[in-house]
């Protein structure tokens, strides 16, 4: 029995009714279907979206050795499900690269799907060097540490190239006795520093206090624990303790400095949810503590908290609604998937990230100490000016900073490349002509004559949930795809247009394969396997169904072929073209003397659009091992450790009486695989029944009430094929 695990391997499965992809073979005799059991809608959501990962749907296509691990689900409107994927090797996370999101709908079809580019990864996960060798080399770039994490091993996607590191977030102070967070990577195999990013974002605020307001604490600390826990406090990191009323609204007073950044940071979570339906900060009700009481010039989020000091003439604390709502508007960017980058566009638009949500935050607040704006840092006097430090309707107005996609360059500083993103979110939301006592916004040389707003409420929603199809590799071409994906899906072609339009304004080009705005729906389809991966003996064949979907406009013929198949492998398809929202079963047949190994195989279908997904064929691997001959129905599948996969056929049964489920698992010798039988509890699967030895070998037996039930296998620890028997009243 592994008790620490249980939890940690079905979680990703809690809410999904399929993950029909992980499994390979098909079940002698299946239980009877009955009805869609209440809120299976997001299940199938999950299940289009887990099909097309294990698939290798287009840009998430994947080696045989990896595989894309679902690490979040975001529900959205319209019955909308944004899913994030992390790529593993041989169970190892992978960072620079290869991750994804999947945006599906709640009657199992993928709307949309966006991959960061990875090379392809082979590499020994053996360390050479010691985990505490390396957290020592991690702790030495900084003159003092507050934390440093756990080294975890990991493979770093570096220029090209898989590396072997360990992965660790150091916290503290350099030698010019600045702060500093090093997301650092520790190569395994030569002990130097492979590559380490500051998480340090250093914002821009004002000192500005937002009056007498309400805040939610706990009776005698500043913590909030409606918000996961959060708290602000001094720099020693605990909350200030007391009573209400909080703060006596001195300029420098630090209890009301943090009165201050709870009201601004609520506002945000508070926003965030009622105007987005995303759930907090951090996207599960929460968000970093903040210290307030720095003695410097400076506000930042550094990945575990955030922190602020005073401004330049020390008349106040840098803790306005804009500069709290930025320091946590780095906060979702770093939380939603694909985390920050390192390069300085993707820093740019890191910290106009912050600024919108700081706009979007004073909208939402609506205080009338700090009425709502588009410029940053106006009442902060940060230079002894009087003047905002960026202006996110004419970006140049500040330093000359750019207003248009076109002028950016790798060297632009990371708060001047702010821009463009900027100059693009005020398009959208009030237009280039607005009115009002609004200000007029500039549009860069080949755009269009003018854009119409859409206004601020839905801007902010089409920005959020592009953030939610983030990679990696995230830039203003892919941002340009995602929000107008998101647009179409949350509110139609009006405000699609009007993204493309505010895209178009500040120069940037329209790319391959992004959303039509038009008023209908461009013809679209989606690809699954089922398996996605399958063993076999040479001299023998195997087969998997091809799932086909209709993800826009009318269902349309989509034509199959498949490549890269090894010599002495053939692969046919019956029938060679179906409808949209048909299947079509695969024969792989391998013949005698085919060499072992696994090859990846690209099925493609063709109709109005291409699209791909991609078989892993192991030949001469191990054959489903057998002993559960005494169960009224078997299955057979294929896993790689890490994965998981349900039966029956990644689906579930109904049970219509009371009595006994037996399940009877058989895996690879010398492997850990478990079991996991589940009932459905009217909101979501639930564990009644865990074979979790050490083996691959698993008995479970459970007396039960009539209802849906499905079993679980997860391969803990190694790879290969299984037979699961089960038997149900």
């Amino acid at each position: 029995m592994h008790p620490s695990r249980i939890t940690a391997a079905v979680a990703a499965l809690a809410l999904s009714a399929s993950l029909a992809t992980a499994l390979a073979g098909t079940a002698t005799a299946a239980p009877k279907a009955q009805p869609v059991p209440p809120g299976h809608g997001k299940s199938l959501a999950l299940a289009a979206a887990d099909g097309a990962a294990a698939s290798g749907l287009d840009e998430l296509r994947h080696g045989a050795d990896e595989d894309l691990v679902r690490t979040s689900v975001t529900p959205w409107a319209n019955g909308l499900f944004y899913t994030s994927y992390e790529r593993t090797y041989r169970g190892l996370p992978v960072a620079g690269g290869g991750d994804a999101a999947v945006l599906s709908d709640s009657s199992g079809k993928v709307r949309d799907v966006t991959g960061a580019a990875a090379p392809t990864i082979k590499l020994s996960t053996t360390a050479k060097v010691t985990a505490a060798a390396a957290l020592a080399t991690a702790r030495g770039q900084l003159a003092s540490v507050e934390s440093a994490s756990t080294p975890e091993l990991t493979v770093l996607l570096k220029g090209g190239k898989a590396v072997l590191t360990w992965h660790t977030l150091v916290v503290g102070r350099t030698a010019k006795d600045a702060p500093s967070s090093l997301d650092t990577y520790v190569d395994a195999r030569t002990g130097s520093v492979a590559r380490a990013t500051d998480k340090i974002l250093h914002a821009d605020g004002r000192g500005h206090h937002n009056g007498n307001v309400t805040i939610d604490t706990a009776a005698s600390s500043m913590t909030d624990t409606s918000r996961g826990g959060f708290k602000c406090g001094g720099q020693n990191g605990s909350a200030y303790t007391g009573s209400s009323p909080w703060g006596n609204n001195g300029a420098n007073d630090l209890v009301t400095a943090c009165v201050d950044i709870m009201y601004a940071a609520q506002r945000e979570s508070d926003m965030l949810k009622q105007w987005f339906g995303y759930n907090g900060i951090n996207g599960q009700g929460g968000m970093v503590p903040a210290r307030a009481g720095l003695s410097e010039v400076n506000a930042y989020y550094d990945g575990t908290k955030t922190t602020y000091g005073r401004n330049q003439n020390g008349t106040n604390q840098l803790t306005g609604i804009d500069v709290v709502a930025h320091e946590y508007g780095h906060e979702i960017f770093d939380r939603t998937p694909g985390s920050a980058g390192s390069s300085n566009e993707n820093g740019g638009m890191n910290e106009s990230t912050g600024d919108i949500f700081g706009a979007l935050t004073e909208h939402f607040a609506n205080n009338p100490n700090d009425t709502p704006d588009y410029t940053v840092g106006e009442k902060l006097n940060f230079t002894g000016n009087n003047q905002p430090i960026r202006n996110m309707y004419n970006p140049s107005l500040i330093n000359n900073n750019p207003n248009c996609y076109t002028q950016l360059t790798s060297g632009t500083e990371v708060h001047a490349a702010a821009g463009p993103q900027n100059h693009w979110f005020y398009l959208l939301a009030e237009g280039s002509n607005p009115g009002g006592g609004k200000p007029n916004s500039p549009i860069c040389s080949g755009g269009p004559s003018s854009v119409t707003g859409i206004g601020i409420q839905k801007a902010g929603k089409v920005f959020m949930g592009a953030l939610l199809m983030k990679t990696s590799s995230w830039n203003h071409l892919a941002a340009r795809k995602a929000t107008l994906t998101s647009a179409k899906n949350t509110y139609g072609s009006v405000e699609c247009n009007a993204v493309k339009a505010a895209w178009n304004a500040i120069g940037v080009p329209a790319q391959s394969g992004e959303t039509d705005c038009g008023g209908t729906t461009t013809p679209d389809f989606s690809l699954a396997l089922n398996p996605s991966s399958g063993s076999v003996q040479a001299g023998a064949s195997v087969t998997s169904t091809v799932n086909t979907s209709t993800t826009g406009g009318s269902a349309q013929t989509v034509q199959l072929s498949a490549s890269g198949a090894p010599s002495g492998v053939t692969v046919s398809f019956s029938p060679t073209s179906v409808t949209s929202g048909s299947s079509s079963t695969m024969t792989v047949q391998v013949a005698a003397g085919t060499a072992n190994g696994t090859y990846p195989i690209t099925v493609t279908g063709t109709g109005s659009a291409t699209h791909t997904v991609t078989y892993q064929l192991s030949v001469g691997t191990t054959t489903p091992p057998t002993g559960c001959d005494n169960t009224e129905n078997s299955y057979q599948g294929s896993l790689t450790s890490g994965q998981t996969g349900v039966q029956p056929d990644g689906s579930y049964y109904y049970s219509a009486t009371s009595g006994t489920h037996v399940g009877c698992l058989r895996g690879p010798a010398g492997k850990d695989f478990d079991l996991y039988l589940q009932k459905w509890n009217g909101a979501g699967w639930v564990d009644v029944a865990v074979g979790g030895t050490a083996t691959a070998d698993e008995d479970t037996s459970y007396n039960g009430t009539a209802g849906y039930y499905r079993y679980v296998v997860h391969a803990y620890s190694g790879s290969g094929a299984y037979t699961l028997g089960l038997s149900a009243p």
